[in-house]
């Protein structure tokens, strides 16, 4: 198998069966779907237009020329691009997601391998060049001999990234539906490489990628991007999308999000979500951001202290919130009042029939909702805590922080 560069078969010349030049190569096109690494034809400039030649009828490249097989004029008219990915057009000199490198890089070159299969070549994507290597085989290209510049590229350590590990950027919705570009692999990566590789794009390859991503993913990805990213990325979606999101989110980091967010933009927001998730998330936007209250999630596991150890655990089961929270499990009446907490790992430690009142670790450490946040980093960090359950006046409990919360905290005063 060789290799070919996307910029040395650009501009190759074009023969056909008869052996005679016809034109030259101007673009190369894949097509969405199982063989998507696949080139599926070639655009040729000819002197009666542009034509099309379907991957089938190259028979052959020779250096910088190309051996189709039937007669010129039988060559298909192009007329449209639409459906097929243009690699000059679409990739040369864009930007695409690394999944593998965790990045956003933009590509200075294509490398194209050749294989045969029932007596016609194949060309396939191997990787795109992200590298100096493929800028200077394009600043020379045409300046110096092939040869010449083929030893001298031989020199530069490549920088490449197989294609199976790259994400396409599309802006355009319609294109981006057609070209059935839909992020699977970035979604693929932890929220917290998601949010360093959204912050990296433009505002429009933002939104790009937020529409196509699924709710879930958008939601963890978005806890992790700075808030000024975040209300941006909210704000460039539609309210319905935006509203699939942030219901996917935690509790508290919605409404930390929707506080930063024009009123009518909430507003908006809010209307789309779903009633619970509209009525959790409204009740903590009435807290004070740099309080206790405004801190906590209300996503948390509380159960009365006659529960068994088997309850526990098959409460544990069926938590639909953030893992964050399920650390520790909280003991209340039936007034919702805080009687003690039990750490995961006394669950672990006892038989299935222990009640869990029996098995409460001390002691009860507790904020009230009015606390300033410095107050709740104190505490997390004397008791060496992983959740802080919020209190009311009444000792009602109405909420929980978490050490995630506290690490966000503490950070944002660096």
């Amino acid at each position: 198998m060789s290799r070919i560069s996307l910029s040395e078969l650009l501009g190759a010349q074009v023969a056909d069966e008869s052996g005679k030049v016809r034109g030259r190569v101007r673009e190369v096109a894949i097509t969405p779907g199982p063989q998507a690494a696949v080139v599926s034809a070639l655009v040729v400039k000819t002197s009666g237009g542009d034509r099309l030649i379907g991957s089938e009828a190259v028979i052959g490249i020779y250096g910088r020329l190309v051996r189709a097989s039937g007669q010129a004029a039988d060559w298909q008219h192009f007329v449209s691009s639409e459906g097929m990915l243009m690699l000059e057009h679409d990739l040369l000199d864009q930007q695409i997601i690394d999944v593998h490198g965790r990045k956003v890089v933009r590509v200075n070159d294509v490398d194209l391998q050749e294989e045969r299969s029932n007596n016609h070549l194949v060309l396939k994507v191997a990787e795109v060049d992200v590298g100096p290597r493929g800028a200077v085989r394009r600043l020379l290209k045409g300046v110096v001999p092939w040869k010449p510049l083929n030893l001298l590229l031989e020199k530069i350590p490549p920088r490449v990234i197989p294609w199976n590990f790259v994400d396409l950027i599309e802006t355009d919705p319609a294109r981006r539906v057609k070209l059935k570009i839909a992020h699977e692999r970035l979604a693929r990566l932890h929220p917290a490489d998601i949010a360093d590789i959204v912050e990296d794009l433009a505002p429009a390859e933002r939104e790009a990628v937020f529409e196509t991503l699924d709710e879930e993913v958008a939601a963890e990805a978005l806890e992790e991007v700075q808030p000024r990213v975040q209300a941006a990325i909210v704000e460039s979606l539609d309210s319905e999308r935006a509203a699939d999101i942030v219901e996917e989110m935690d509790p508290d980091a919605a409404a930390d999000l929707l506080a930063d967010l024009p009123k009518e933009t909430t507003q908006e927001i809010l209307e789309e979500m779903q009633p619970a998730e509209r009525q959790e998330v409204s009740e903590l936007l009435e807290f004070h951001e740099n309080t206790a209250a405004g801190k906590m999630t209300t996503d948390y596991l509380a159960l009365p202290p006659t529960a068994t150890v088997e309850q526990a655990i098959e409460a544990l089961r069926n938590f639909e919130g953030g893992i964050e929270t399920i650390s520790t499990i909280f003991l209340i009446d039936k007034n919702e009042l805080l009687l003690g907490w039990v750490p995961l790992r006394n669950l672990v430690l006892n038989p299935p029939a222990t009640k869990l009142s029996d098995i409460v670790a001390e002691p009860l450490v507790t904020v009230h909702v009015g606390a300033r946040e410095k107050e709740v980093a104190e505490l997390f960090d004397k008791y060496n805590l992983l959740t802080l359950p919020v209190v009311d006046d009444n000792a009602k409990l109405t909420g929980v922080v978490t050490a995630d919360d506290v690490i966000s905290l503490l950070r944002a005063k660096l």
